[in-house]
């Protein structure tokens, strides 16, 4: 009884829950839009635009597994409110000192910030779900944070940049944290059951064992670093037609409008829906997607692109999240998600330095047929989920 009003109170704090995700997430998408703009504005090139990328993902390797534990043992606050700092502090020092050491350093706080903060989200989402469909919905909703905020920050920060200067962008951004905080204070408070003092918390690691779990990791793995290569791609290859920044942003936009549009369709047909069909068929999708990219004629070819990829890339995490859930233990749920943080960041390090040499030593859209190839490889672990 009391398990099940605990419940149902989780449930009508979850649109709080959302939306402190959303302001997270774009203040990471708009510091991200900027800096890369900012970059390529100064002459610095591609390949230094890969490692601005790359440190997005530097410190959620290092902070994924505590950021796992502290959710496990405290709840949603504690680590929300570290996120929140975090990426206060990244975007302010990215507005105040516009240099390249200091934006590096605010990427670097920023991608740490949604690392800490998303960990505890999902994990407090997982808990608002009884049956896996229903997880399947909680998950789509979950997703649609990250997708609405990468469709409406790029599209701002673009309008900013253009008619009021970078400036005005990287001041957005500190505006969301202090926002995140606020609606964060929406969710009500409750702490997990208190660990014994005889109890000794297994290594993260050991989750490996698990064969479905490793399975999962790799295709999200795969998955994660398509997003990637889709972000490095769309801003190199738009300056290097001449676009404008609003352009650039609206090409991001519709990659995740259409992201947001796929998932609120798995809300809807949830209960109908086979994870490792939709998972399969979603990867063959962008897999195409992928080696067409390069003869995608002007803006609206490459809004067409991006609304494919979106479609195909954005309907896989509610699935992936979902089937996690069910692999791995309730009192480890933090762990498997800190320990999925990592291992995709520790990806995003390399694969968006590596998309830079790629592009600056053969073809600019030349990341995106290493990512078609790779998702071509990934069908074999998918088809045994």
């Amino acid at each position: 009884m009391i398990e099940g009003a605990r419940r149902q109170n989780l449930r009508h704090a979850f649109p709080w829950l959302i939306a402190t995700l959303i302001c997270v997430h774009a203040c990471m998408a708009v510091t991200r839009v900027t800096a890369s703009l900012w970059v390529l504005n100064r002459g610095y090139g591609e390949a230094s635009v890969g490692l601005l990328l790359s440190l997005f993902a530097v410190a959620p390797i290092v902070l994924s597994l505590w950021a796992g534990r502290l959710a496990d043992r405290h709840g949603f606050h504690r680590p929300v409110g570290v996120g929140v700092l975090m990426a206060g502090a990244g975007a302010l020092l990215a507005l105040v000192v516009q240099q390249l050491w200091a934006i590096a350093i605010g990427c670097l706080l920023c991608g740490g910030a949604v690392a800490v903060a998303a960990v505890a989200m999902q994990r407090e989402a997982g808990l608002m779900a009884d049956e896996p469909s229903e997880l399947k919905r909680v998950f789509s909703w979950m997703a649609l944070g990250p997708a609405m905020s990468n469709a409406l920050a790029p599209i701002i920060a673009g309008l900013l940049i253009d008619h009021v200067g970078m400036t005005a962008s990287f001041g957005f951004a500190t505006l969301l944290p202090a926002l995140a905080w606020a609606l964060a204070h929406k969710v009500p408070r409750h702490l997990p059951e208190p660990f014994t003092k005889s109890y000794r918390e297994p290594a993260a690691w050991q989750l490996f064992r698990l064969p479905a779990f490793r399975r999962l990791i790799l295709v999200n793995l795969v998955l994660s670093a398509c997003w990637d290569a889709h972000s490095f791609v769309v801003p190199v290859v738009g300056h290097a037609r001449g676009l404008s920044a609003a352009s650039i942003g609206l090409v991001l936009g519709c990659f995740a409008a259409a992201a947001t549009c796929v998932r609120l369709a798995i809300v809807r047909f949830a209960d109908n829906l086979d994870e490792a069909k939709a998972l399969r068929s979603a990867m063959a999708l962008a897999m195409l997607t992928f080696m067409a990219y390069a003869w995608l004629p002007g803006t609206v070819g490459l809004m067409c692109g991006s609304a494919l990829l979106g479609m195909a890339l954005g309907s896989v995490q509610p699935m992936i999240m979902a089937m996690l859930h069910r692999v791995t233990p309730p009192e480890r749920h933090g762990q498997a998600l800190g320990l999925r943080m990592l291992t995709v960041n520790g990806a995003t390090v390399a694969m968006p330095a590596g998309f830079g040499v790629l592009a600056a030593a053969t073809a600019l859209v030349a990341p995106m047929w290493l990512m078609a190839s790779l998702l071509l490889l990934a069908q074999l672990p998918a088809r045994k989920l």
